[in-house]
């Protein structure tokens, strides 16, 4: 069975023009991941990738896990990493995640986008 360890709000709903600090979070014994981004507005034709990364503190280096397609309406976006899952291109990674994540979320140009995005850390 599947266990939600945390929930975490990674960036509070907001309107944004620009590409936000990264926000960076721990995975607490989670092995995998549901990003939740939530579009409630946007202003002429905004587009924002969502990035997932995972650090490796050996080398302090972020690396890849998984990039979301842009997002340029309203609506909501589940980004999922979890071992054994499908794999589908912008939209799921079959991995687990490393102890410390972060989200990138960057703006291709200077259109509002309103939005809010939340972790939930599954074991």
């Amino acid at each position: 069975m599947t266990v939600v360890r945390s929930q975490s709000t990674l960036y509070a709903a907001a309107a944004r023009t620009a590409t936000p600090t990264a926000a960076q979070f721990g995975a607490n014994g989670g092995r995998g991941l549901h990003l939740v981004i939530n579009v409630t507005a946007v202003t002429d034709t905004p587009s924002v990738v969502p990035t997932i990364d995972g650090y490796d503190a050996a080398s302090n280096t972020w690396y890849n896990l998984l990039t979301g397609a842009a997002i340029t309406a309203t609506g909501t976006t589940v980004l999922k990493i979890y071992p054994g899952i499908a794999t589908v291109a912008g939209a799921a990674a079959s991995d687990v995640i490393p102890q410390t994540v972060r989200l990138v979320m960057t703006h291709a140009d200077a259109d509002s986008i309103t939005y809010s995005a939340a972790a939930h850390l599954v074991g």
